[in-house]
C-alpha cells in the first residue's frame, strides 16, 4: 500500500532485467474487483495520517503475531485469484514474488488449490513478521533477518532463509548528491549535524513540530520528511534551525550527507539509511506493524529505540559523532546486506524444475 512496498519491487525488477530476465511488477491491489483495491488504500492512508489507533487495533485483531483463530486474508486475496492467474499464463511467468502480505495470501492460496502452477516466493520486507505475511501454500519465505525466517519456520513450517534487505546500489555507494545536501543543510544551519525525521511517503507522525523543535533546541538541524503530504509540510511552523521537505528524489545523496535518523516505522527508509550507513533511532513508532517492526530493530541490535525526550537526545548525541558507539551501530546495519536475491530465487527454480 505504501511506497516502500513499490520501491522494493521496482529494485527486484531492475535486478532481474539486469540478470537477462524479464520482469513485470503488478499491484494486487489492482487486481481486486469492484473498485475495493483503492477503497482499500484510501482507508488505510487516511487511517494512519488520523486515526493510527484504528490501525492499531485493526493490527491487533487480524495481523499480529500469536495463537488463536484470527480471521484471514485469504477470502479478500482469493477475488484477485482469476485475475492472477490469467496474466501468469499470458506472460509465461515462472515465478511469483509477493513483496506484500495480501499478495502473499492470495499466492498461497491459489498454491495450495493448484490453481497457480508456478512457484511463490514471498519477499518478506518486515522485520517483525505478522500473521497476514504467512501462508503455507507458498514455495519459499525470503527474509530480512534470521529472525524472520525463523519466525516463518517456526509458524507455518515453510522453508525460509535469510536475504537481506532489497535496496538499489547508490544507498551503499558514494553518493553524487551528497555534496549538494550538505551546502543547503549549512545554509539553514552550520554547524548543527542534520537529522532527517521521516513520516514515510504518506506523511505520517506523532508530533513533528514538537521533535523537531526540541532537536533544534539541543543543537541539531532537523529536517523534515514529509514525503507527498503537501498538507503536513505547510503546517510544520517555520523555523530557522528547522528545514522541511516534500518528496526528495535523491535519497542516497541525502543520507549520505545525514548524521542519523529518527524513524517511526521500520520500513524501506530506515532499510536505505541501514545500507547508507547512516544510524537510525526509532522513537514515536506508529500503532501496529510500525511499532512492532521498530522494538525488533532495536532488539536486533540494527537500531537504538528512545522512550522520551531524554532518550532520543542521547542517542542522537552518542550516533552522531565520531566513536565506537556509531562505528558499531554503522557496521551491524550494513552486515544486514549479505545475500544476492536473484540468485536465490534462481536456485529455487532449479529444485522445483522449472
Amino acid at each position: 500500500m505504501g511506497a516502500g512496498h513499490d520501491t522494493v519491487a521496482g529494485e527486484l525488477a531492475r535486478r532481474l532485467r539486469e540478470h537477462g530476465h524479464r520482469a513485470a511488477v503488478v499491484d494486487v491491489l489492482r487486481l481486486l474487483p469492484y473498485g475495493l483495491g483503492g477503497g482499500l488504500r484510501g482507508s488505510y492512508q487516511a487511517s494512519v495520517r488520523h486515526f493510527p489507533w484504528a490501525y492499531g487495533g485493526l493490527y491487533h485483531a487480524f495481523l499480529r503475531r500469536g495463537t488463536g483463530r484470527r480471521p484471514s486474508g485469504v477470502p479478500l486475496a482469493r477475488l484477485a485469484g482469476g485475475r492472477l492467474t490469467r496474466l501468469v499464463d499470458r506472460t509465461g511467468a515462472d515465478l511469483v514474488v509477493p513483496v506484500f502480505h495480501l499478495a502473499a495470501q492470495l499466492t498461497g492460496h491459489l498454491r495450495s488449490t493448484g490453481l497457480l502452477r508456478v512457484p511463490s516466493a514471498v519477499l518478506l520486507i518486515d522485520f517483525s513478521v505478522h500473521r497476514q505475511w504467512l501462508h503455507p501454500g507458498n514455495d519459499r519465505y525470503l527474509c530480512l533477518t534470521d529472525d524472520a525466517a525463523r519466525a516463518v519456520r517456526e509458524d507455518i513450517a515453510t522453508p525460509a532463509e535469510t536475504t537481506g534487505p532489497v535496496v538499489a546500489p547508490e544507498f551503499s555507494a558514494p553518493a553524487q548528491g551528497a555534496q549538494q545536501w550538505s551546502r543547503r543543510f549549512a545554509r539553514h544551519g552550520a554547524g548543527r549535524p542534520p537529522v532527517l525525521l521521516s513520516a514515510g511517503a504518506w506523511g505520517a507522525g506523532s508530533r513533528l513540530a514538537a521533535t523537531a523543535a526540541v532537536l533544534a533546541g539541543r543543537g541539531f538541524l532537523p529536517v523534515v520528511l514529509c514525503g507527498r503530504n503537501d498538507r503536513l509540510r505547510s503546517r510544520l511552523p517555520e523555523h530557522p534551525g528547522v528545514l522541511t521537505l516534500g518528496w526528495v528524489a535523491d535519497m542516497p545523496g541525502l543520507m549520505h550527507a545525514a548524521r542519523a535518523l529518527v524513524d517511526n516505522a521500520a520500513g524501506q527508509t530506515a532499510v536505505q539509511a541501514l545500507a547508507a550507513g547512516l544510524p537510525v533511532v526509532g522513537y514515536r513508532p506508529l500503532p501496529g506493524h510500525g511499532a512492532d517492526g521498530v522494538r525488533r530493530m532495536a532488539a536486533l541490535g540494527l537500531s537504538d529505540l528512545a522512550a522520551d525526550e531524554a532518550g532520543l537526545l542521547d542517542a542522537l548525541e552518542r550516533l552522531t559523532a565520531p566513536g565506537p558507539d556509531r562505528e558499531r551501530r554503522v557496521a551491524h546495519g550494513r552486515a544486514l546486506f549479505r545475500d544476492d536475491v536473484v540468485a536465490r530465487m534462481a536456485r529455487l527454480l532449479e529444485t522445483t524444475g522449472s
